[in-house]
């Protein structure tokens, strides 16, 4: 007894069965949550250390140097690169697809604590992380107050902001601009001269009286207690009494008299505006495993909580960008085309099946696959996101192609006059063969993605798995279901032209009717003239690889979207401070806001960049505006593109000698999409490789905002002892440091502590300037036994120009040059580089590597390329064995390549980049278009088994299968047409891939259905002539 007998004469397991599947469905959509893409991080460990005041030169060889050698035993390591900066090192692992980047980690930072003896004692520990989507802000916020800015910044720090970083899911939050309050001891340099004091002496006389120390305990045979002594600071007058020296008895130096001691404020290390008004900036981020939806819902929630409580002081925070806001828009539109899918669906069913009956038959099956894929989600915690929902929406053509094989079939033994349980058993039994192969290569092609190790591949894995799930419930359906309810409510069709849809119903079937017709005279006609449809077929192909080689079809990883939002930066001189930076910015950013165009504009002033792939360090010279455009049909469908390079080049003409550079914000964030590394062991070469590669690179049409990594940095100064001299005057090297780093940056290393809050000390020269060359020379330290000696008496001073940052990639020098991608697909920039370097080879010793997304590209395509060929394959073997033959199945393979005709015309009619997107439309429509071939194919074997001869069998065949295979393939392209016709959010992504399956099953219904038969034709044409051969 099989399966499709079992639920038609036991129909309460089938029922049952289906009523488990369904519960388990219900049960995971309620558990799923919403996210705009699966997690794909990159295998990317960025390690971070801190080394204040040192300059490039010092941090790579002091600290990037020794934590290269500590990682060079590292498992999995694609390549290191190494960035040092002034003050920081960074270092970035990039290892390999499948590495357990977790496991890497821990081995990192084991090797790492290995040689921290051997690091700078004053370096900070050095900081782990991965490079992930999830390490960028998912919501910015303005927050205002009516107090006064240093008791609000206070109280943010201290009340607001730890509430926040309670809510679940919320892994860090970044503060922009405020003044913060700052107790500050200005040293008066004349009075230190008078009293023979050092300024090391003060720095260390207030450290050390500043402290609450524990010494013991007192303890006896009954009891025990701790004993402190307290002497942390609590008021201004305490870090005034410090007694710094006693020169005489009876009479000490107190701090009071060298110096002033105020209630200052913090030095301005950034500055945050939202549509130009002031304000404390906050930017968000989630944890990795947190939902970004949820977070962003609780985050909401506990700020109007927070504003609520603190009326009074005219609290207010503003969500100046919320990036789950496409999150839910680009569902919400999926979600649309979806339901939208399965309504012309349904209208497609009704077409072709003449009855409501018959169409609910068909349409069960939608529902009932879908679920099983809510269930299955659900337990392999995958989430409802984009392409979770977007393979729904696209397999909803596919979930019906089961059931209307079978119940086609089974209407055809109805017609003849049979009950209804022997018709639909009859029926689905003759089918089963054929619908079991279409399944299974609709399953099968996506197989091999459930392997890859790519930086996509958890992207597709979650497609996939949607698909293989929904299809082979669809399968089930059409074994079980669809049988069982054909054998109690079909019925032989007997259609009679009573009413207007009835009416319209027999008038389609009518022209059906005739377009078969007019395919079976077409197809004699074709297997006729074999040799002028053979010249017809290879002059399409010939058009289209003219199309790819034009170069009209641009490539690009992920497109990026018009979401109306885009990032601008500006970058002043090296020199710039953030009080001039500000000013020239407010201009700037008051001119943007006066753009009707524009609706938000948030303002971040010297803090860090929130892209990805920043290094999370701010700069006083550079600032970045935030810009969101209004809706599109507010600003007449303007490209944000297009106002972007306006703003540039009025910018350009108002502000010159600024460098202006520019990103759009999609739903995925990214770096610059063009990344090349060139590295080598001639430091001078590889500079001037990538000084030729970046006067290259600018003139690629579409190429923006061209720089190399290694650039001039600050002018700076260099104090160089003369040991002998210095040593004579009672200095070392390390005592002048200290005196000059205090003068010139101050000492923050103590603290005052009011109210349980604590206050940082920030000790430094007063009246003493800081500008130039002579300030230096002549700045005075006083040595421990209060002789004072100018800085030019023993030691010179250099002016030199140190690089901004010095770059290594596997230990040896390197130079990084990046690029945007403006107007044009940032594949075809790339290739763009490639064909000239082909020309024009490197010089040798230098090595040239991509980073970015041209190698997440390069990758991705190469190994969806693999996948194309590694399913046209696994088609081909499961055809070998469900038909036994080796022949018949490769006839069957003929209706791929025709496919690809029409994929690509679609994508240059529409406009679309090959991206991976596409490439998946192409993978899906390996499986899809096969299916008309086996419809075809499988037919005519039987019709020969029967008796037939090849030819006779083939017109039967193709006039047979003609209806099944019209409404397979339009009820796929109808329920594609929603996708291919979206826009708004994520539209970019979805039309590609719909217009491909499109235009592939459009040429393949065009063109297989002659094809096929014809190359089947030829094949058995030479069967029988070389049986006759044998016989003869």
């Amino acid at each position: 007894m099989n399966i499709t007998e079992i639920s038609i004469k036991r129909p309460s397991l089938i029922i049952v069965l289906f009523s488990v599947i369904t519960l388990l469905g219900v049960i995971g959509y309620k558990n799923l949550s919403y996210e705009l893409m699966p997690d794909f991080n990159q295998p990317v460990v960025v390690i971070k250390t801190v080394y204040p005041g040192a300059e490039p030169t010092e941090v790579e060889t002091s600290v990037s140097r020794k934590i290269e050698d500590a990682l060079s035993n590292l498992e999995g390591v694609d390549y290191l690169v190494t960035k040092s900066l002034p003050n920081a090192s960074i270092i970035i692992a990039n290892l390999k697809y499948g590495t357990d980047l977790d496991k890497s980690m821990q081995d990192a930072q084991r090797y790492i604590d290995n040689i921290r003896k051997d690091l700078p004692a004053d370096i900070q520990s050095p900081v782990m992380s991965k490079v992930s989507p999830n390490d960028l802000p998912i919501m910015s916020i303005s927050a205002t107050s009516q107090l006064a800015p240093s008791d609000f910044f206070q109280k943010m720090k201290d009340d607001y902001l730890p509430q926040i970083q309670q809510i679940k899911g919320v892994a860090e939050i970044t503060l922009l601009g405020g003044e913060e309050r700052e107790i500050q001891v200005k040293i008066n340099p004349h009075r230190l001269k008078l009293y023979k004091i050092s300024m090391y002496q003060v720095v260390e006389a207030i450290k050390r009286s500043g402290l609450d120390l524990p010494v013991g305990k007192v303890q006896n045979s009954t009891e025990n207690n701790a004993l402190r002594i307290i002497g942390k600071f609590s008021s201004i007058a305490d870090i005034q009494g410090v007694q710094i020296a006693m020169p005489s008895i009876g009479s000490p130096v107190y701090v009071k008299d060298v110096a002033e001691v105020v209630d200052g404020m913090k030095e301005t290390s950034s500055i945050s505006r939202y549509n130009g008004k002031n304000g404390i900036g906050l930017l968000i981020k989630k944890q990795g495993d947190a939902n970004a939806v949820e977070v962003s819902k609780l985050v909401k929630a506990k700020f109007l909580a927070i504003q609520h409580a603190h009326e009074q002081a005219g609290l207010k925070f503003t969500i100046a960008d919320d990036s789950t806001d496409n999150t839910i828009a680009a569902v919400d539109s999926v979600v649309f085309d979806l339901l939208l899918a399965v309504i012309l669906v349904s209208f497609v069913m009704l077409l072709f099946l003449r009855s409501f009956r018959n169409s609910f038959i068909v349409i069960v099956a939608i529902p009932t696959s879908l679920v099983s894929a809510f269930a299955v989600m659900w337990l392999l915690d995958y989430t409802l996101n984009l392409m979770t929902l977007l393979a729904m929406s696209l397999i909803i053509g596919i979930l019906v192609d089961d059931a209307v094989v079978v119940l086609e079939n089974i209407q055809k033994h109805l017609d003849l006059g049979k009950d209804k349980r022997n018709a639909a058993m009859d029926g689905r039994m003759e089918i089963g063969f054929a619908a079991l192969s279409i399944t299974l290569v609709d399953v099968v092609v996506f197989l091999p993605i459930l392997f890859l190790q790519v930086f996509v591949a958890d992207m597709l894995k979650q497609f996939s798995v949607v698909v293989v799930t929904s299809t082979l419930t669809s399968l089930l359906v059409g074994f079980t279901l669809t049988p069982w309810l054909a054998s109690r409510i079909g019925q032989k069709e007997d259609l009679q032209a009573t009413t207007w849809l009835n009416r319209f119903l027999l008038g389609f079937e009518h022209q059906l009717e005739r377009f078969t017709e007019g395919y079976c005279r077409l197809l004699a006609w074709v297997l006729g003239h074999k040799l002028a449809f053979s010249g017809f077929i290879l002059v399409l192909f010939g058009m289209t690889l003219g199309i790819m080689k034009m170069g009209i079809i641009g490539k690009e990883l992920i497109s990026t979207g018009d979401q109306g939002k885009f990032r601008f930066a500006l970058e002043f001189d090296k020199t710039t401070s953030i009080q001039q930076n500000n000013l020239i910015s407010q201009k700037i950013e008051t001119y943007i806001i006066k753009q009707p165009e524009v609706a938000t504009v948030f303002s971040n002033i010297g803090g860090p960049s929130t892209g990805i792939g920043s290094l999370g360090m701010g700069s006083p010279n550079r600032t970045e505006f935030t810009i969101q455009l209004k809706p599109k049909k507010l600003i007449k469908q303007l490209a944000t593109e297009s106002f972007m390079k306006k703003l540039r080049n009025d910018l350009k003409n108002q502000y010159p000698g600024i460098n202006y550079s520019m990103a759009t914000l999609g739903l995925i964030p990214r770096s610059a999409p063009i990344e090349i590394t060139l590295s080598g062991s001639q430091v001078d070469q590889v500079m001037k490789t990538g000084a030729d590669l970046k006067s290259l690179v600018e003139r690629i049409p579409g190429a923006d905002n061209v720089r190399l990594s290694v650039e001039a940095g600050s002018p700076e100064f260099i104090v160089i002892p003369d040991q002998e001299r210095m040593q004579r005057l009672g200095l070392s090297t390390s005592f002048v440091g200290i005196n000059l780093r205090t003068a010139f940056s101050g000492n923050a290393d103590a603290s005052m502590t009011e109210k349980g809050t604590e206050f940082p000390i920030r000790i430094w020269l007063d009246d003493f300037n800081r500008n130039n060359f002579s300030d230096v020379q002549h700045f005075t330290v006083t040595n421990p036994a209060g002789f004072s000696s100018e800085v030019s008496s023993f030691a010179r001073v250099e002016q030199d120009n140190s690089p901004s940052m010095l770059e290594r990639k596997d230990r040896q020098a390197a130079i990084t040059l990046t690029a945007d991608a403006l107007g044009r697909p940032s594949g075809t920039v790339a290739d763009e580089v490639v064909s000239y370097l082909k020309e024009h080879p490197l010089p040798s010793g230098i090595e040239l590597t991509w980073g970015s997304d041209i190698k997440r590209q390069n990758d991705s395509f190469g190994a969806l390329g693999s996948v194309l060929l590694i399913s046209f394959l696994l088609i081909y073997l499961i055809m070998v064995a469900l038909y036994d033959s080796f022949i018949y199945p490769f006839v069957v393979l003929f209706s791929i390549p025709v496919a690809a005709i029409g994929a690509f015309l679609a994508l240059n009619l529409s406009i679309s980049h090959l991206s991976l997107f596409a490439l998946l439309g192409l993978i899906m429509l390996m499986g899809l278009v096969v299916k008309n071939a086996i419809l075809i194919v499988d037919f005519t074997n039987q019709l020969k088994a029967e008796g037939h001869h090849f030819k006779e069998a083939l017109l039967l065949a193709g006039k047979g299968r003609m209806r099944p295979i019209l409404m397979t393939t339009l009820s796929m392209i109808v329920g594609m047409l929603p996708i291919a016709l979206a826009t708004g959010t994520a539209a970019e992504w979805k039309n590609g891939l719909a217009w491909v399956i499109i235009g592939g099953l459009s040429s393949s219904l065009l063109l297989t259905v002659f094809l096929v038969p014809l190359v089947y034709y030829l094949v058995d044409s030479l069967k029988e002539r070389f049986q006759n051969k044998k016989i003869g």
